[in-house]
């Protein structure tokens, strides 16, 4: 299998408080909002990252459903789907397209570790 090209997005952090999380990583070690949005179901994406960094964190509500993980930018998820599947790798059954996010899939490495592959801009 080809290696897709990737770029690093984000981690996740699960907490148990979205503004209590915030003010700690604004507050306390010097982080800004990057993006701050509902999703589906009434959760929050909420990122922050130090200034001027490319990679943030997610600080999802723990119990969200939301996988933790890295989240990696690729192109042309679909094909890369359809190639993980064919190889038999660990991957979910559907790439996810919804209308607040852009199209992604996660995919778990061989200790169960979640990777979402998320669709860049442009694809």
């Amino acid at each position: 299998m080809a290696t897709p090209e990737t770029t690093v997005l984000s981690m996740t952090q699960p907490v148990e408080d979205q503004e209590r999380a915030l003010r700690f990583y604004c507050d306390v070690l010097g982080f800004e909002v990057r993006r701050d949005v509902r999703m589906g179901g009434g959760a929050r994406w909420l990122e922050v990252a130090p200034p001027g960094a490319d990679v943030t964190v997610a600080l999802v509500e723990a119990g969200s459903g939301v996988p933790r993980g890295i989240r990696l930018g690729v192109h042309h998820i679909d094909p890369l789907h359809e190639t993980l599947e064919r190889d038999e790798v660990d991957v979910d059954d559907a790439v996810i397209r919804t209308p607040s996010a852009p199209a992604m899939f996660t995919v778990r490495d061989p200790d169960g570790n979640a990777v979402v592959l998320v669709e860049l801009p442009g694809d």
